[in-house]
Order: structure tokens, then sequence, then C-alpha cells
């Protein structure tokens, strides 16, 4: 068998892949639904044999050991020893019949209520002393490039990953906003680029390497509250795509420790010592060992070659090294755990 593409990022996978490990989507989707489609009517029917002969052919196509598998092979089981089980078993446990587009929706935004009343104290808080919070959000050019990221993402990969993952990106580029206000240097708005990402725009360069490795570390460390919102969400309500939005902004966010050019990892190296990259080096080749990314692997090696570079200062700074290595160790840990298919 040849390779595929998955229709959703694009990425190149082997003929025996079931789920993309990049953008988490089932590979065989438009297929299940086809086949999901079918058993439904073959049940409504009452035609017992084209509804078996339907899942039968769709159980492969799914990963085993998830849900959606489990709720197969049951139904499978229910249509072989129909005495097996009961009638009120049978309706709640079939496949062929999903969630209506308000119950999943509702689900969703039940997760970001939840979050929103059981962390009351500290978003009021926030929202009291932080007020930059919904700066972006007072700014047409923002909001209008927003939308038009979202309607990007929306296209690929549905609404409720779309706005999660643009938020937690915001939330990254408010990092940089709050950094950048705290140092007295003038701000624009995030703007977003579909399909590339988001970026800010500052009147002065800060005054110091170190102000500006902090200016840079803020908008993953803000990221990773974000992606651990997300994660809380998933884990007090089960909505997979949370749990996918936590993992993408943890990917996203540990990207932006790349240390080359203007990404945020760039900016930190510039303000650490040849031993102190070494020690970032090393923090990431462990990352890489315990979770075997690439993007951490990719990250170590650019790393490496920056601890033999001449932009080393002679007196480093010990602060920027360790958000650096927090913020290494604290994506590693969320990208060990894989999100669930959508």
């Amino acid at each position: 068998m040849s390779a595929v593409r998955c229709v959703g990022c694009d990425t190149e996978l082997s003929a025996s892949a079931l789920v993309c490990p990049n953008c988490r989507r089932l590979v065989y989707a438009d297929r299940l639904n086809e086949l999901q489609t079918r058993a439904a009517s073959a049940r409504e029917r009452s035609d017992v044999e084209a509804e078996r002969a339907a899942w039968r052919e769709a159980a492969p196509l799914i990963p085993e050991g998830t849900r959606q598998r489990a709720v197969v092979e049951r139904r499978l089981v229910e249509l072989e020893n129909p005495q097996q089980g009961s009638a009120a078993a049978t309706e709640s446990a079939t496949p062929s019949e999903p969630p209506s587009w308000a119950r999943r929706s509702g689900g969703f935004l039940a997760g970001l209520g939840f979050l929103a009343w059981k962390f009351k104290t500290i978003l009021f808080l926030a929202l009291g002393k932080l007020k930059f919070l919904t700066f972006g959000l007072s700014k047409m050019s923002t909001v209008l490039s927003f939308l038009a990221s979202f309607g990007v993402y929306w296209s690929m990969w549905g609404w409720r990953y779309a706005l999660g993952f643009l938020v937690a990106m915001y939330v990254h580029e408010m990092g940089h906003v709050a950094a950048l206000r705290r140092y007295g240097i003038p701000a624009s708005a995030p703007m977003f680029i579909p399909g590339i990402g988001a970026f800010v725009r500052m009147d002065r360069h800060p005054a110091t390497k170190g102000e500006d490795a902090r200016i840079g570390l803020a908008g993953p460390e803000w990221g990773f509250a974000a992606a651990l919102a997300a994660y809380a969400a998933y884990w007090f309500t089960g909505e997979g795509v949370l749990a996918a939005i936590g993992h993408s902004a943890a990917f996203l966010n540990l990207f932006n420790l790349l240390p080359i050019w203007q990404l945020d990892g760039g900016r930190a190296f510039v303000a650490l010592s040849r031993v102190q990259r070494g020690i970032a080096a090393a923090t990431l080749g462990a990352g890489w060992a315990f979770t075997r990314e690439g993007v951490v692997g990719l990250i170590t090696v650019v790393a490496i070659a920056r601890v033999f570079m001449k932009d080393v200062p002679e007196e480093g700074d010990s602060g920027a090294l360790g958000r650096f290595v927090w913020l290494v160790a604290a994506f590693c840990l969320m990208l060990a755990f894989p999100a669930p298919i959508r």
C-alpha cells in the first residue's frame, strides 16, 4: 500500500497509519462518516446484515484502545448476540446516532464555564489588575485578523478547536504585551496572520539583553497557563477537543523556544553565557529523550549549535536561563501525554 496524506494538515503518513500524529485527525474520518451513515440507515430498516457489514468495515479504521473503537466493537457483539443486551443498553451504546451540534458545543462551552467558576477568584483578580488582557479586543485590526484566522482554522479543524487554539495564541501574545508594558515599552495589540501565527509590534527595543529575554519568554509563560487551563478543562469535562487544544498550545509554545532569529528562544539565548547555553541544550536533550518529540530534537540541535557561536555575552543572565529551563520541562511533560483523537 502506498503512503497517504492527512486531509487536515497534508502530512505524509504511512499506509498503516490511522491517526495523524500532527493534527490528531482520524486518517479515514470521511470513510468512517460514510459507514456510520450506512449503518444508521440499515438500522432504521432493521437490516441487521447491512448494519453488521458497515461496522465490520469501520472497526479496523479506528485505533485500538479508543472509546470509538470500543463502542463499535460493542455494537458488533450486540448484533451477533442480540439477547445479551437490553434494548435500552443497545440504544445508548450505538454510535450510529452522533451527538447533536448543540450537545457537542454545549459540552465545550460548559468546560470553559466550569473553569471560570472554579477559579473565579483568580480570574477576577487577574481581570482587575491586568486590564490589558482585553486590550486586543478593543482594536478592530486585532478582531478582524482574529476572525480571518478563525475562518481558516475552522475550515480545517472545526470551530471548537479553531477557537480554543486561537485563544491560546492570543494569550501567548498578550504575555509579550504585558512584559513590554512592564518595561515601559509601548506595544501594539496582537495581530494574527491566517495559517502562520500572530505577533505584536514594539515601538523601541529593550534596553538590555536580559530585558529582551524576559519579554520573549513571557509569551511561552503565559502560553503555558493557557495550555494548562485547556488540560484542566479536559480533566473536568472529558471533552477531547480541550485536550487537543492544550496539546497544540504546548507544542506551539515549545516551538517558539527554538533559539533562532526573533523567536522567543532566540531572544532568550542572546542573554545566556556559553555555559548557560550548554545547560539549556542539556535540558532540551533530556526533554527529547523523555518525549521523543521531533520538535524537541530540532530545538536541541539548534541549541547545541548556539553554544559554539560567537554571539556569547561575557556574563550570562541566570534568571533567563531558569525561565527557559522550566518552560522546556513543563512543555515536555505536557507533550508526554498524547492528545485524544478528534
